[in-house]
Parts: structure tokens; C-alpha cells; sequence
């Protein structure tokens, strides 16, 4: 059976309380790279963690247009969004914009208050991370 194309809101219902995914980018030569990643759902956009000077952050900035795959094994479910990817600034200071994002990142994905905020946002600096968003334009797969 093929993968049939779905209510994005629906898809989006069921994306919502998971954190885990696939997300996909497009290589200089066309081909295809997967990176695990853990993302956080905000009004439909998805928002990923990522780090400056990765090939995936590199592809994003060349390619916008990229899926995010989330597979839901115990329930033979899986969802591939279609879409494009905007990225923020890389974080430069604990208190810029591009950290609170990321504060926010990680409590949604982490569930919970980091012990030392100040080491969390020095951390994201030093790390080069920023925040990968992506919007789905559209959806195939089967939820179960």
C-alpha cells in the first residue's frame, strides 16, 4: 500500500506530543542526508536545535526545501512532511534572542528546568546552535 497524502492538521494532532523525528536536507549534489533530531511543535512550525558548520546547516542555508520523518513503530504509523526550513541567527550572547529560543527549546523537548541556566546558554554559544524552523507545506503517511 502507498503512502497516502493527509489532513495536515491531523498530521500536526499527532505530531505534537512526540520530540523525535528525521529530518532530511538536500546535499550539494542532490542526494539526500537524514539527521536524528529532536524538534518541539509551535503553532504549527516545527523548531530543531542545530549547530552552525554541520553539513545539514549548510544544506538548509544552500536548499531551503526539506522532509521531516516521524515513524511511530509500536503502531505501524509514520508521518514525512514536506516543507522548507528558515534558520535564526546563530547565538552569539547568553541573552540574544536566538538563546530564550533555545531556553524554550529545551524546555519543551527536555520537559523540564535545566539546573544552571547560565551554563545551558553559554553552552549554546559555545556550540554555535541556533534554531532550525521548519513548516510543513504538505503530508503523506498512515497514523494508526
Amino acid at each position: 500500500r502507498y503512502a497516502a497524502a493527509m489532513e495536515l492538521q491531523a498530521a500536526l494532532e499527532w505530531a505534537e506530543p512526540r520530540s523525535h523525528a528525521v529530518l532530511i536536507t538536500i546535499r550539494r549534489d542532490g542526494r539526500p542526508q537524514s539527521s536524528d533530531i529532536s524538534y518541539r511543535l509551535v503553532d504549527g512550525v516545527f523548531e530543531i536545535s542545530i549547530t552552525d558548520g554541520r553539513a545539514k546547516t549548510a544544506n538548509q542555508r544552500r536548499d531551503p526545501r526539506a522532509v521531516l520523518h516521524l515513524t511511530e513503530i509500536s503502531a505501524w504509523s509514520y508521518l514525512s512532511f514536506d516543507g522548507t526550513v528558515e534558520l535564526s541567527e546563530t547565538t552569539r550572547s547568553i541573552d540574544d534572542a536566538t538563546s530564550d529560543s533555545l531556553v524554550d527549546y529545551y524546555r519543551a523537548v527536555a520537559g523540564r528546568e535545566h539546573p544552571d541556566w547560565d551554563e545551558y546558554r553559554q553552552a549554546m554559544v559555545d556550540e554555535g546552535r541556533l534554531i532550525a524552523r521548519f513548516t510543513p507545506a504538505s503530508v503523506v503517511g498512515q497514523i494508526r
